[in-house]
C-alpha cells in the first residue's frame, strides 16, 4: 500500500522501530481509521472505541520491535486492538452478565439475508448488547476464536461461552426483527 511522500507501510515500520514520531504519527493517520472500526465492534460507544485506539496504538509504539514480519503487519495491529479490548473487558469483568448455561435453549440457529441489513445499523445493535454477549460474539463470530480460546481470553468457561454465543445471538434476532417496524420481520438469526 503506498501512502502519501512516497512512504510505504514498510518504510513507516522501519521508521517506528526506529522510534521516528513523524513516521509514528503517519502510521496512526494512515490505520487509525480502520483499527477504530475493529474498537467499535467492541465498545458500548464512540468514546470507549476512542480510548482502545488510543491504548492499542500505545501499545504498538512499546511493542513494535517485537513484530518479525511473520505476517501482516496491519494484521499484528489488528490482533493488539482486539487484545486491548479484552483487557477492558477484563477491567469491567464485574458487570459482566452471565446467564446459566442451563438456562439457554440449545436450538439450531438459522440464518437470515442480511443483504438488506446496512453495516451502520448492525454495528448499533452489536454495541447494545451487554458487555459480555458483545465481546463473546465478536471474538466467535468475527474473530473467529473457539469457546475454548474465548473462555482463556475471558476468563469464562467454555461453556459459558457458548451460552453467551447463544444469547447474544437470540437478542441479535430479536432486535433485528423489530427494526424499522418489522423490516426485517422475515429473516431469523
Amino acid at each position: 500500500m503506498k501512502l502519501s511522500r512516497r512512504l510505504t507501510v514498510d518504510d513507516l515500520l522501519e521508521g517506528c522501530q526506529r522510534n521516528d514520531r513523524k513516521a509514528q504519527e503517519q502510521l496512526y493517520k494512515t490505520l487509525a481509521p480502520r483499527m477504530l472500526g475493529v474498537c467499535m465492534r467492541y465498545a458500548k460507544n464512540i468514546f470507549e472505541a476512542e480510548d482502545m485506539l488510543q491504548n492499542g496504538f500505545t501499545k504498538v509504539f512499546q511493542k513494535i520491535s517485537e513484530y518479525r514480519s511473520d505476517g501482516s503487519f496491519e494484521g499484528w495491529i489488528r490482533r493488539i486492538m482486539v487484545n486491548t479490548a479484552i483487557e477492558v473487558y477484563r477491567k469491567n469483568q464485574r458487570m459482566l452478565e452471565i446467564v446459566n448455561i442451563d438456562e439457554v435453549n440449545d436450538t439450531a440457529q438459522a440464518t437470515f439475508d442480511i443483504n438488506g441489513l446496512e453495516a451502520k445499523d448492525l454495528l448499533k445493535i452489536i454495541q447494545e448488547l451487554s458487555t459480555g454477549y458483545r465481546m463473546v460474539f465478536n471474538l466467535y463470530a468475527i474473530e473467529g476464536y473457539t469457546h475454548k480460546e474465548i473462555g482463556e481470553k475471558l476468563g469464562i468457561s467454555e461453556g459459558a461461552s457458548k451460552s453467551q454465543l447463544s444469547r447474544a445471538r437470540a437478542i441479535l434476532k430479536e432486535k433485528i426483527n423489530k427494526m424499522e417496524g418489522g423490516r426485517y420481520a422475515g429473516y431469523v438469526g
